[in-house]
């Protein structure tokens, strides 16, 4: 089996800070070794923590934390003593032999949240003014142009964008089952199997996470667009999602798109689904305030509550973005370990509000990030997003830690997806990780002993250098290895998808 040794410049091991020159060995698709060449420091370094807020601000209740319960505790590498850490040198170079990562390795970022054909949207849908309902029924003139081919040739390009980011791995929330006017594809799971096809053209992992989606609405029939969404009910849903197969790359997980498209009484089939084959279940909760005032009215519950009532909340499932929530339900997700997915850039694009991020971290929800719409696609912007935009709403500064803000973004949210065995720099993980240079703009003159702040709060997805999977370089030195002109496909599968005609016989 083929061995190959990285040289890491700064690598991320879990810690609170970065560990200058290691060697990374990796022999097929696995890591086999990790060797810091600078010695690690003989004692303990203190703890850090958050900032304090100013005077005359009020702190949210654990908002000092220095990392929020529900991530995984930091593993030390195998050369290292757990709570040591490297001092901010550089070691001396890379030895004869070794692949030089110039720059911070980290783990491989997770993307639990994606909507690949909302990609097609960015920059269509800023023209104009309005809410998240009417932003969507742009998002469904596309929906209704979408084919198998054409949405294989789109998430294609999408995820090579994403592997361009640094992302390794995607939770695709796919809900665009089958033809137009909901007549069944003579292969039923030709639109999911078109997914797992493009993620593997791209390089990345997927978890194809499979959505019911039955209602238009509370107590209301699908219309339009939308009849491509739906089976007849939850029990032939999961007959269809059953016949999906995954893969090295890929496994299949369920989600419940809302509790508006899923009548209550069959939300228990879709969460048993899951619970049955230990697979993941994703669902959108609470992501407006007109969602919570519809399940109030019709259960006299909120979708919090009305979800748990049916098996829905577990280690196993993620709230999508749960915005607009109450006491009550932070409880409910934190206490039954439900990792809640942040998604800022879109939040803030489609008006959502600014969720209680830190407070459903203190109930104990582990938490992970989504680029949803893929208005922007870049992880880092929505790690430091979840800081920024808690300062935002408190007014004050320092609620997470760089490295809480990339657990979310490698660790927890590869065990939200379903391969809790990735996202870690360790021996035994899967070989898949990501380089972030220092040489831009961005990143120059970051100090040595705050590289992962520099990462977090300064870097973009254009500093992403180098990204491996299972072993195998998908981007060496910003160019994608598999997809030849990443943005030229990305421009000619959306020219595809907006000029078609509609089945009006209109053309976009």
């Amino acid at each position: 089996m083929p061995v190959t040794r990285y040289y890491a410049d700064h690598a991320w091991l879990g810690g609170d800070s970065t560990v200058a020159g290691v060697i990374i060995e990796v022999t097929g698709d696995r890591i086999t070794a990790l060797t810091p060449t600078t010695p690690p420091a003989a004692t303990s370094a203190p703890p850090r923590t958050a900032a304090a807020p100013p005077p005359g601000t009020t702190a949210l209740p654990g908002a000092a934390a220095a990392s929020p319960p529900g991530t995984t505790a930091p593993r030390a590498a195998a050369a290292l003593s757990p709570g040591t850490s490297a001092p901010p040198t550089t070691a001396a170079g890379p030895p004869p032999g070794t692949v030089h990562l110039r720059g911070v390795t980290l783990p491989g970022l997770a993307n639990a949240h994606s909507h690949a054909f909302h990609r097609a949207l960015r920059g269509r849908t800023q023209r104009e003014r309005g809410t998240f309902w009417t932003w969507r029924e742009q998002m469904y003139a596309v929906a209704a142009r979408l084919t198998p081919d054409g949405y294989h040739a789109l998430a294609r390009a999408v995820y090579a964008e994403m592997a361009l980011a640094g992302v390794t791995c995607v939770g695709e929330f796919h809900y665009v089952h089958h033809d137009a006017g909901g007549r069944p594809y003579a292969s039923p799971n030709a639109m999911g199997e078109a997914l797992i096809a493009a993620a593997a053209d791209a390089g990345v992992r997927i978890t194809l996470l499979d959505t019911c989606y039955l209602r238009g609405g509370i107590g209301a029939p699908l219309e339009g667009p939308q009849l491509r969404f739906g089976d007849r009910d939850a029990d032939a849903w999961a007959a269809r999602a059953s016949a999906l197969k995954g893969g090295e790359h890929a496994r299949v997980g369920a989600a419940v798109h809302s509790v508006r498209a899923v009548p209550a009484g069959q939300l228990a089939t879709v969460a048993d689904w899951a619970r049955e084959r230990g697979a993941p279940l994703h669902f959108h909760l609470s992501e407006q305030i007109a969602e919570n005032e519809a399940c109030l009215a019709a259960y006299g519950r909120t979708p919090a509550a009305l979800l748990a009532e049916h098996g829905a909340l577990g280690p196993l499932s993620s709230a999508v973005h749960a915005t607009h929530l109450t006491e009550q339900d932070m409880a409910l997700l934190g206490g039954s370990r439900t990792t809640v997915c942040l998604c800022p850039t879109t939040e803030r694009d489609l008006a959502d509000g600014i969720g209680p991020a830190r407070s459903l971290a203190d109930a104990g929800s582990p938490l992970s990030l989504g680029s949803d719409s893929n208005a922007v696609v870049d992880l880092l912007e929505e790690a430091r997003g979840v800081e920024l935009d808690e300062r935002l709403a408190t007014r004050h500064r320092g609620h997470w830690l760089a490295a809480d803000l990339l657990r979310a973004a490698t660790s927890d949210g590869h065990a939200c997806l379903g391969w809790p065995e990735a996202g870690r720099l360790e021996v035994g993980a899967p070989a898949d990780f990501v380089t972030v240079g220092l040489d831009s703009v961005r990143t120059a003159g970051a100090p040595a002993d705050a590289l992962l702040e520099s990462v977090v709060f300064a870097a973009t997805a254009t500093d992403v250098r180098e990204v491996v999977v299972g072993g195998r370089p998908i981007v060496s030195d910003g160019r994608h290895l598999l997809v030849e002109d990443v943005p030229a496909t990305l421009s000619a599968a959306i020219a595809s998808l907006t000029t078609t005609p509609d089945p009006t016989g209109g053309r976009s």
